[in-house]
């Protein structure tokens, strides 16, 4: 631990790499993994910065919990967690978090997973348990709320966590420093629901305004086509989604990899003809995309839209790969 005078600054979050198995045994912890925004919750005194894992100020977005980030017990602070969306049985909503007509069905709330500054003192070099166990003092009847652990055996946290519907479940080593922007495998996540974020790179037009989006990750600087999404889709947002898109229409595709296809069916290729169809746009945008998984020609299966996120960098985009412990 550190006491420094100055005020406490954005640091990368730090992020867990994905795994196919739980690690065992007491040197891990176990949490939720909700399926939210990422976010630090910086107070220094009287001024409240809520920003994105890509540092962009969220602040105005969220009066809820800025409101309630006034009444943390700290004179200065830094909380690392969770913008949540809670539907009225505590379920945690990706989609009615990003619409704001959704808000009013919904509470808004900030779960705090960890604390990397308070009062002055500079805690990224503590053992997570210790930075922790500070937590419940912090945000004690503030309503910021506090992530609690999961307790059990890794297959009995799976089950639990299965039936109940929700993402997965990350498993933090109980001794790990925090490591601002790093992967290092001191976090591990498990995705029981599977989904990531993709590029969009293009879209079919349809009567009501989005048919399909075209969507990719890249390796190292190409754009590659990891499928349609046609699913998932309310008449409101398939017009949402094309006034984002609209003012970003390029004349070239973007995809290295288009066309693929020799089929003229409306499947994981896009042939020569279908070119003709779609709408390119600059590859800035990020979706939220739901799947069964990825067939091997490398396309994904049943994809269903959940939403846009603005939390997260087109360029950072990769495909998913499991690290297996």
């Amino acid at each position: 631990m550190t006491r420094i005078a100055r005020a406490p600054v954005f640091v990368p979050p730090m992020m867990a790499k994905l795994t196919d198995k739980l690690p065992e045994g007491d040197r891990w912890m176990y949490e939720l993994k909700f399926d939210g925004y990422r976010a630090l919750l910086i107070k220094t005194h009287d001024r409240i910065a809520l920003r994105s894992r890509n540092d962009k100020d969220l602040t105005a977005t969220y009066p809820d919990i800025e409101a309630a980030a006034r009444k943390l017990r700290a004179q200065t602070a830094i909380l690392d967690g969770e913008i949540v969306a809670l539907d009225a049985n505590g379920k945690p909503s990706f989609q009615a978090l990003q619409h704001r007509a959704a808000h009013r069905h919904h509470a808004i709330v900030f779960y705090a997973f960890d604390v990397l500054h308070l009062d002055g003192l500079e805690l990224m070099r503590e053992p997570l348990d210790a930075r922790r166990r500070r937590l419940p003092a912090i945000v004690k009847g503030s309503g910021i709320l506090l992530s609690q652990s999961l307790t059990g055996s890794a297959q009995h946290v799976i089950d639990a966590v299965s039936r109940i519907g929700l993402e997965g479940i990350v498993a933090k080593r109980r001794d790990s420093r925090y490591e601002p922007g790093e992967r290092s495998g001191a976090w591990l996540k498990l995705k029981l629901d599977r989904q990531q974020e993709f590029v969009v790179g293009g879209f079919r037009p349809g009567p009501n305004g989005i048919d399909a989006l075209l969507v990719g990750y890249y390796e190292e600087e190409k754009l590659l086509l990891a499928g349609k999404v046609r699913a998932g889709f309310t008449p409101h947002l398939r017009r949402e989604v094309l006034e984002v898109l609209m003012p970003l229409h390029i004349a070239r595709c973007p995809f290295v990899d288009l066309p693929n296809s020799k089929t003229s069916h409306w499947g994981g290729g896009v042939t020569a003809d279908q070119m003709a169809e779609m709408k390119w746009v600059k590859p800035n945008v990020v979706a939220q995309i739901r799947f069964v998984e990825w067939t091997n020609d490398g396309h994904l299966r049943h994809a269903s839209f959940l939403g846009l996120r603005s939390d997260k960098r087109a360029v950072d985009v990769r495909r998913e790969l499991v690290k297996t412990t």
